[in-house]
């Protein structure tokens, strides 16, 4: 119950920090941290068969990655130039687009009677992946007017998502009677982590919030909305059975936002940070919605829904 009610608790806590600023700007400097325990949570719950898994579904893990990395960068540099943004949002909203899936998406798609086995061997995958290709990707479309320091968010990447997440797996795989008997408290400190970092988001962004709040909420909704939707019929048409289908648009519709916003604080500007933190907050709302209608309808074979 507690989880599900997450994006209450992230309005809660980011209406605390837009009134009350000054209670979270000094936790500026816990971001990246706070990532890191979201990751290594996301690795205790990986085990190296979960990459094994990929290749009994290669077909369906390299449709939803190259749907993750194609349509999210894509679509978030047109909605960006469609809706006039300047340079820190246009690099906000290219940063939600270029990063991994969310590990939200596993939650979601196991609400959805999606293919949860699927799911997670997709997140870890395209973690991995984005790990290189984040920084080329936003280097890619807007490297030319901004100085975009490519090295300096590799190293980072590096250290902030495959470090923790391979000392996951390891921890898991030593250690996994132990892991197992904590593993229902990993979904509380993740929430945790992500909604603190939301905080300190807005509360950094606080004052620029109110002019371009409202523009920036649609933009990341209409992304949002193009990623689920795409993700879901372009596998339809591609012949991939309705649980795939459910677990792709969730793959490519939910994004690591949280990570998107860690980025853009530390290698550009709070205001940066702003996509990335509606996207957190509403992805989750979306998410749930989509699950719960899911949850309601049969899996057939007719995957038209």
């Amino acid at each position: 119950m507690v989880i599900q009610l997450f994006p209450l608790w992230a309005i809660l806590l980011s209406a605390l920090a837009f009134f009350q600023p000054d209670l979270f700007v000094g936790l500026k400097t816990q971001i990246v941290p706070l990532l890191m325990v979201i990751m290594l949570a996301m690795g205790l719950t990986l085990h190296p068969t979960d990459f094994k898994k990929v290749l009994k579904s290669s077909k369906a893990v390299g449709v939803g990655v190259l749907l993750q990395f194609l349509v999210m960068p894509i679509t978030a540099f047109g909605i960006a130039m469609i809706f006039g943004f300047d340079t820190e949002l246009t690099i906000g909203m290219l940063l939600v687009g270029s990063v991994a899936g969310g590990t939200s998406s596993n939650i979601m798609c196991y609400l959805a009677k999606g293919d949860t086995a699927l799911s997670i061997s997709m997140t870890a995958i395209s973690t991995l992946i984005g790990v290189l290709l984040t920084p080329f990707l936003v280097s890619l479309m807007i490297g030319k007017s901004v100085d975009v320091p490519v090295i300096s968010m590799l190293i980072s990447l590096f250290k902030i998502v495959l470090l923790p997440v391979a000392a996951g797996v390891v921890i898991n795989t030593l250690f996994s009677k132990l892991v197992r008997k904590a593993e229902p408290i990993f979904p509380y400190i993740s929430m945790f982590a992500i909604v603190l970092i939301i905080a300190i988001v807005v509360a950094l962004s606080s004052s620029k919030l109110v002019e371009v709040g409202l523009i920036v909420a649609a933009a990341v909704i209409l992304h949002n909305a193009i990623g689920l939707t795409l993700g879901y019929w372009v596998t339809y048409l591609l012949g991939f059975d309705a649980k795939v289908c459910r677990t792709i648009a969730f793959e490519v519709g939910l994004q690591n936002s949280g990570l998107a916003a860690a980025l853009a604080v530390k290698f550009f500007t709070p205001m940066s940070a702003l996509p990335g933190t509606l996207f957190s907050v509403w992805h989750n709302i979306s998410g749930s919605l989509l699950a719960s209608y899911w949850s309601r309808r049969p899996i057939t074979k007719d995957t038209s829904e």
